[in-house]
Order: C-alpha cells, then structure tokens, then sequence
C-alpha cells in the first residue's frame, strides 16, 4: 500500500476515534488502541513497518519529544502550591520504589531474566502525558488529583526513559568488563542528562528572548518553535541515548515558566499538534502489534499484569505519599490511575532489540514488546473505563452537571445567576471589582474576585465545572475579547454576550467573527437588558411535560417575554441565541426575561378553570 494511503488512512482512524470518543464519552485512548488493532494485524489493512520501514523508528521517537515539550508547556509552578510535595515525592521516590516493586515483580511473577526485568521495571516508571491528559480532558476529576498525574505523566517520562537506560549502560558494561560497578555507569549518565536539561533551558531562554522582540516574525514563530524542539531532541540523543526526552520536557516546562506572552498565540496550534500526534503515534504502534507478540503472554505474564495493577502502583503511591497533606480519598485515586502509553511502548521496542544482540544477548528481551503493549492495553482498558466511577466512589469527582461561568457582576447577572442556581446548575460569578461584587456576596452566590483574563486565574479557578460562559458586562468590546479567549478551550458555541440591539449605526458594530453568540433570538444588549432591569423585568422558570409542551408554554407567555435558555433532565444547558434555537422537549425547565405581569382576580380564576392544561412556572 502506497505510503501517502496509509498516512491518510492513519489520519482517519486516529482523529476518527477522537471524534467517536466525544460523541460517546468513551476513553479516546481505548478506541484509539482498538482502531489500530483492527486495521493492522486483524484485518491487514496495512502494517507501518512495512509502509516506513527504518523511517518508523524516528518518526515515532519525533512525535513523543513533541508531544513531552507540548505537555511540559502545560505545567505551571504555580501549580505546585498545593500539590508540590506531593509530585517532588512522586517524582523523587515514587521512581525509586516503583522501579524496585517493578523489577521484583517481573522476577517473581512474570519469570522474567532479572537483567529484561529490571530495564522493565525502570520503563514501568512512565505514565505518559499521551494517556493521562486525555484522560483527565474526558473525565471531571477535582483539580488536586488531576494536576498531580498530570504532573508526574509529564515528569517521569524521561525519568523512566533514564532509567532504561542506566540499566542497559551498566549490564552493558558487565557483559564486556565483569567486574563493572553502578559507579562506572550512572555518573556519566546523569551528567549527560544534566547536560541535556542545560541545552533545553538555553534554549527556551533563546526563544524567550527572541519572540517578544520580534527577531522572529508571527508566521516563522510556529515552524522556529517545532524546528527548535527537534533540533534540541536530536542533538541530546547524540549525547546520551533518551537524554532528548529530558532535554524537550526541561525546555516546555522552562517555557511555561517565563510567561512569554508571544506564545498565548500559538497555544491552539501546538494543542492540535499534540492531539494529531498522540492519534497518529497510537494508531501506528498498535497496527504493529503482532499475533505472535500476543500469543507470548501466558498465565505469570497475566498474573504480573494483576500486580502491575493491584500491587505495584498502591504500594508505590501510598509509600511515595506517607507524611504528606494528600487526603487518602485522593491517595488510593492516585494509587489506581496510572495509563501507560507510547512512551513505554517506543522505548520497550527499542531495548528489546538491544538486549537481544550480542554481547547482551538475554532470553527473554523478544518479550518485551508483547508485554509492553499488554500494559498498555490492559492499563488503559481498566483505567479508562473506571476513571469516573472510581473518582465518584472516593469523592474526588467534581461537579458533573455542566455550570455557567458569568463575567460581569451587574444587578442582571446576579439575577441570572440566583436562577442558574436554583436550577441546581453550577454557577460563579467573575469580577475585577469587589465593590461591583458586593451584591453576589449579599446573594450567596459564588465568585471570584480577579481579572478574568489574567493568566494567573487560570490556576486559582476551578474551571472545569464550567462549560458555558456568558460575558456580560458593560464593555461589549472587552465581552467580545473574554469570548475569543475562551473560544478554543470551551468551544465557540458554548462562549455567549448579550448584543448590540441597542446600536443604532453598524459602523461601530463589532464583526460577528470576533464575537461570542449573541444571547436571546432578539438580540438584546447590555444597555436593553440594564433597562429592562431597572423597569422591573423578571426571569421565569416554565417546566415542560408531555401534558404542557413547549407551545403551551410559548402561550402562557407574555409577547414580550424572551426566551433565554433550558436545562435538560441530565444538566445539559442550551440557550435560545440569535442563531440557533434549541429543540424543547418533556422534562426541560425554561429560563425567560420577562416583564413583571400583574394579575388580577380574573386572571387567577382563569388559571384555575378545570381541564386547563398546566405547566410549573416560578419566578
């Protein structure tokens, strides 16, 4: 098959999986693994090995240190502040005592030669990025947690990765000299990985200096960024064999660090990269997999799997943690959850190889590849699929009906919130003035006092719980500039403002492009919405059943009312805008602005005639 063909057919499956994974809220990892199986061994579709042949190897190799330098340009210290301890244990004996549990379990149980099983239990170190981030964007796991295994997935890649590599150096060594000793192989390693940290941190100083100055230009920034980051991977691994991985991880995470404000720009694109990567790369090692690597696990491979699970990772968690501040709800979701991906898979493949060429040699090294693939596939299958129930049982899940993020404290929002609220829907409110947030704090309503666009919000801000933001303030310039902010990482039809009914004169109306949606099918804007207020207009609450449908409902309204959103049976929240209306149904509550009704004697007599039909409406 042609090489072009299989790249596109790679493209396909990798982002098609991503895609049947948001339609079904299934693990995008596991339907990753199956859509690669099937094409490669199963069906035949194509073999990658076949189609790239030595190309393979380096491709794969490229496409993990990007993605490392993608996912340490994600780690903040800020972060640290309540999870720090916790991730320098993990990251100090956390690598220790899981390469020890590691090794002994592949001795003991697996009957691996001790040489394949401690090189083994050092790759075992790795979680990888590549399945805990998409893990974590999937599933709604309490901040704490999720940055703790987001922090140790990215750190201990290349941990693990040296530690393969020490390993191999000193058996190695003892094969051409006996009497070799750890002291004879480890310095010099550490030194090159050291060396290696030195070449990634000069040279995100390089790009931190360089960009802000405009020595490079917007449309090179991109290309300069990727061409950097290969350079430093590959003139690393020139030094030491997987010092590369150090070296892109210290330069992301130095990167992230020195708040280059040029690289705001480029975040979407390098995400997007990250994500094609990570599709491509699972897509390739999966369809590698072999029949005959598979028939290599038998029952002490499928024991030490079993250990690999219930053993090794709690024992090396909860150990790691002892004396910390870890709640121990959050210590036994983190003794459960660690995914390997490609990372363990690229580096098991490359040192099976070696350990089985002279003068090494070792039985067993052709083992390697089969069961790394099996950790894979059985770590994300079981991780994957119990991610949520285990982080609803040990109450480390957060909030899991979708909320609304409001920005802007005006008499308005505060009103809006009161109902959201009411509505059981998770809401907050986001001001850079606490005068103008005195009335939230009167209300009990949630809030937060900072600028919604300082970087630093980021980090003091769960926000996650929010999937639909509403920008309402006074400014509709600086509304439209919150929603372009948040366009890409909530999404473009989930950021909303109010209009600008009230503009007269196009010229000064801001471009649809740059704005969010606008909020109700009339358009209303700031100023029409801040009148209205002051007029008395009220919100409504209207519940539609299959005896009171959405017609009854449009009916019991006055002409003026606006329809402003609904929340589903299950949380879900669709607002009626400009452009789109949502499609009522039984059991939805509708939200309505609407202006105050006085009603008289008549009226109440009418509204309690028999055989009227009758919907739940609250003010």
């Amino acid at each position: 098959m042609e090489q072009t063909l299989v790249i596109a057919l790679v493209g396909i499956l990798g982002i098609g999986a991503q895609w049947l994974a948001w339609r079904t809220g299934w693990p995008a990892i596991v339907l990753m693994l199956a859509a690669g199986f099937l094409a490669g061994p199963v069906l035949g579709v194509f073999d990658p090995e076949h189609a790239f042949g030595e190309l393979l190897e380096p491709m794969v190799a490229v496409g993990v240190a990007l993605i490392l330098f993608e996912g340490g340009l994600s780690l903040d210290f800020r972060e640290l502040r309540h999870t720090g301890s916790a991730v320098m244990r993990l990251a100090t004996v956390g690598v220790v005592l899981g390469w020890l549990f590691g090794s002994l379990a592949g001795i003991y149980i697996a009957g691996l030669a001790p040489e394949v099983a401690i090189l083994f239990g050092g790759i075992l170190v790795v979680t990888g990025p590549t399945v805990v981030i998409p893990l974590l964007r999937q599933s709604s796991v309490k901040s704490r947690p999720a940055s703790i295994l987001k922090w140790e997935a990215i750190v201990n890649d290349p941990t693990g990765a040296l530690c393969a590599v020490i390993a191999f150096e000193y058996f190695r060594k003892v094969a051409e000299q006996p009497n070799a000793t750890l002291f004879e192989v480890v310095p010099p390693l550490i030194i090159a990985a050291i060396i290696a940290g030195i070449i990634g941190y000069v040279a995100a100083l390089a790009i931190a200096w360089s960009f802000p100055r405009g020595a490079v230009p917007e449309y090179l920034k991109v290309p300069v960024l990727l061409t950097a980051v290969i350079g430093v991977f590959v003139i690393s691994n020139l030094i030491e064999h997987e010092a590369g991985l150090v070296a892109v991880t210290v330069m992301g995470v130095a990167l992230a660090n020195m708040h280059v404000s040029s690289l705001r720009s480029i975040h979407p694109f390098k995400e997007n990269i990250a994500i094609l990567l990570v599709s491509g790369i699972f897509i390739l090692l999966s369809a590698s997999l072999s029949f005959e690597d598979i028939r290599l696990i038998n029952w002490p491979i499928v024991a030490f799997l079993l250990a690999l699970l219930f053993v090794v990772r709690p024992a090396t968690i909860l150990l790691s943690l002892l004396g910390t501040n870890i709640p121990w709800n959050e210590r036994l979701f983190l003794s459960w959850i660690a995914p390997r991906g490609i990372v363990l898979v690229a580096i098991s493949g490359l040192f099976a190889l070696r350990l089985a060429e002279p003068p090494l040699a070792f039985k067993d090294a052709n083992l390697l590849i089969g069961l790394s693939f099996a950790v894979v596939v059985v770590t994300i299958v079981a991780h994957g699929f119990t991610v949520n129930p285990v982080a609803r049982l040990l109450n480390v899940k957060g909030a899991t009906r979708p909320g609304i993020l409001i920005v802007g404290s005006t008499p308005w929002t505060i009103a809006l919130a009161e109902q959201v609220r009411d509505m059981k829907a998770p809401v907050i409110i986001v001001d850079a003035s606490w005068q103008r947030l005195a009335l939230a704090r009167q209300k009990g309503i949630p809030f937060y006092h900072g600028e919604i666009l300082n970087e630093a919000t980021e980090h003091n801000l769960e926000l996650a719980p929010y999937q639909n933001l509403v920008a309402a303030t006074e400014n509709e310039a600086y509304n439209a500039l919150v929603c372009n902010e948040f366009a890409f990482e909530i999404g473009r039809d989930k950021v909303f403002q109010l209009g600008e009914a009230a503009q007269s004169d196009d010229r000064h109306s801001l471009p649809e492009s740059l704005r969010g949606r606008a909020l109700f099918e009339s358009g209303f804007g700031v100023e029409d919405v801040s009148e209205r207020q002051r007029q008395g207009w009220v919100f409504r609450k209207t519940k539609l059943s299959d005896e009171f449908d959405f017609e009854d409902a449009r009916e019991r309204l006055p002409d003026a009312a606006n329809m402003l959103l609904l929340i589903r049976r299950d949380g879900t929240i669709r607002f009626f805008t400009h452009a789109a209306r949502p499609e009522p149904r039984a059991g939805d509550t509708i939200l309505s602005f609407l202006p105050p009704q006085p009603r008289t004697a008549e009226d109440n007599a009418a509204r309690r005639k028999p055989g009227k039909k009758q919907g739940t409406q609250t003010a």
